[in-house]
């Protein structure tokens, strides 16, 4: 019965010291809240920055990025894909070239192998009906991180948005159209 009733109070004990832990961290989170609405009221950034996070919250995102936003040249960007059977190769680390140029935006993009063989901006359907313009590949020459280089087909596709996905049809070597998301993000000013 005693070492019941020491179990019993060290229970108590446990959940008394983490209940006043939350409470504690409550107050100090409440007191953090009401220096960053002091900061907010007296920084007018900070007055921005808030309102933009409230459209955020209620819903609205922000603008993804377009062509017109990004000045001509070239950038490195990533390239996303719905599959992980259609990728960049490792040695870009998912990442290909971009290149902005009159409002217009292409990435180029070094594929895993040569089993892609084509690809098409827009659904399977589209691709395979007759006067599709289909993407042909380029043969690129990369290096890994272990030294080997290897060709694979590289592929330089039009790019209608960033940070939104796209439809982009592949066709492989056994000769079936095959639909895909992919996403252009991130560009960084090329060096």
């Amino acid at each position: 019965m005693k070492s019941k009733i020491i179990l019993l109070v060290s229970m108590i004990t446990v959940i008394g010291v983490l209940l006043n832990g939350c409470t504690s961290s409550g107050r100090q989170g409440g007191a953090q809240q009401e220096k960053t609405a002091e900061e907010s009221e007296s920084d007018p950034a900070s007055e921005e920055e808030a309102s933009e996070e409230e459209s955020r919250e209620d819903g609205e995102e922000d603008p993804a990025p377009q062509a017109s936003d990004l000045e001509d040249g070239t950038y490195t960007a990533e390239f996303d894909t719905d599959s992980s059977m259609f990728h960049v190769c490792e040695a870009h680390d998912g990442k290909g070239t971009l290149t902005v140029e009159n409002g217009e935006m292409v990435i180029h993009v070094s594929l895993a192998s040569k089993n892609i063989v084509n690809l098409f901006p827009g659904t399977a359907e589209d691709a395979g009906k007759e006067g599709a313009e289909l993407l042909e590949p380029t043969t690129d020459s990369v290096t890994y991180s272990d030294g080997i280089t290897e060709e694979v087909y590289g592929f330089d596709i039009p790019v209608p948005a960033l940070e939104e996905e796209f439809d982009l049809a592949l066709i492989g070597t056994k000769g079936t159209w095959y639909d895909h998301k992919v996403s252009v993000s991130n560009p960084r000013k090329a060096e």
